[in-house]
């Protein structure tokens, strides 16, 4: 009987042997830091079937309690609340208890509970894993491990953010001013090398636009018309028609991250049973907004781009495909979702460990999600 179970006895008999009276349950709560105790009784709670002063009532049951109770070693009464001091020995041996199980407080995972999937990690492949990545590796992996603990069956999952303007744009710095270099020949990481490349990018991006600037163009259109960012946004259009110097260009930078981010999670002890990519998921995603623009869950813009009118439910209006027929970061998070349930039926809900600057994406995710008609919707956290 652990302390809770014996405490709510004995003071169900102190009630009785004092006041004659049955009490059906016993109310505990937290001591309140500024007060002496480990573990509060709540006496207001009794006062339906025990007429008296809350104060004495709740020395009553003290004095009994320090007389029966050997973990009970004292206790003080503040109003209505008894605050109950627990001998250090009952911890003591209460610890030396849990030391000495190896799975204490673990409940064995039941075939009929629902299975919960938990994301965490999910970068792009244009850079390293960075701090945010780090703290959201750490706590995903940890609410899995918790959950397993509590008897669900829980799958770890990421998606590698594996395509897109940004891979795009690292992929055609290197195809321009990396002259070859490996990170065999760098003797850098992987993803640490293409990071690189990503920010020389942004540094010729920036200088293009000045020089457009410099040219009379208006700050909006500099941004739209520099040279590196059409030929970056041609990319993109080639890789999804599947060109096969881009598509072969794109393998290999990528291999060469992903070497990089497994020696980062060996490091850092976390693992996953299952890798999504957004390149294979992103299609799916297109799909059903097609089917969305069909039911009327989307709308197409003037100019060819597809969009979801969410201000009716306090959002805003979000775009789901653009105007040249690519997909945007929404394509590809409806596709993952739904293939993770097709993948996995016996999931019931899915936990995505994020930051919280990227709260607004996922309400905007879940709700889109439910305007679809997914049912396991509703369990997205």
């Amino acid at each position: 009987m652990n302390l809770q179970d014996t405490l709510t006895t004995q003071i169900k008999s102190a009630i009785k042997s004092n006041f004659n009276a049955d009490l059906e349950t016993v109310e505990f709560q937290a001591t309140r830091k500024e007060f002496p105790g480990d573990i509060t009784v709540v006496v207001f709670s009794m006062l339906r079937v025990v007429k008296g002063n809350p104060v004495q009532i709740g020395e009553i049951i003290g004095n009994y309690l320090v007389e029966n109770v050997n973990e009970v070693e004292g206790f003080n009464v503040v109003k209505g609340f008894l605050n109950l001091e627990i001998s250090a020995s009952y911890f003591v041996n209460f610890f030396n208890t849990v030391k000495d199980e190896t799975n204490f407080g673990f409940n064995n995972a039941s075939a009929e509970n629902e299975a919960i999937m938990v994301e965490y990690s999910s970068p792009n492949t244009n850079k390293p894993l960075h701090l945010g990545h780090i703290r959201n590796n750490l706590l995903g992996y940890s609410v899995a491990e918790i959950l397993k603990a509590s008897g669900k069956k829980v799958y770890k999952t990421q998606i590698i953010n594996d395509r897109g303007i940004h891979i795009c744009k690292s992929m055609l710095a290197w195809q321009k001013f990396g002259n070859n270099e490996t990170p065999e020949s760098t003797g850098l990481k992987g993803d640490k090398l293409v990071g690189n490349y990503y920010v020389k990018f942004d540094q010729e991006y920036k200088k293009e636009i000045e020089t457009l600037k410099a040219a009379g163009k208006t700050e909006d259109q500099a941004k739209k018309e520099a040279p590196i960012l059409i030929e970056a946004q041609e990319m993109l259009k080639k890789w999804e028609a599947g060109d096969a110097d881009v598509v072969a260009l794109w393998s290999k930078m990528n291999g060469w991250v992903y070497e990089g981010f497994d020696v980062t999670y060996k490091n850092l002890g976390v693992d996953f049973d299952k890798l999504y990519y957004e390149s294979q998921t992103y299609l799916l995603g297109k799909e059903f907004v097609s089917e969305g623009l069909k039911s009327g869950v989307f709308y197409k813009r003037e100019d060819g781009s597809v969009w979801c009118d969410l201000t009716e439910d306090g959002l805003d209006e979000k775009i789901v495909l653009r105007a040249d027929g690519t997909a945007v970061y929404m394509t590809q998070d409806i596709g993952t979702a739904i293939q993770r349930i097709k993948d996995f039926p016996d999931v019931g809900g899915m936990v995505y460990t994020v930051g919280n600057e990227q709260d607004y994406h996922f309400q905007v995710l879940f709700l889109i999600l439910k305007k679809l008609g997914f049912d396991w919707a509703k369990n997205l956290y």
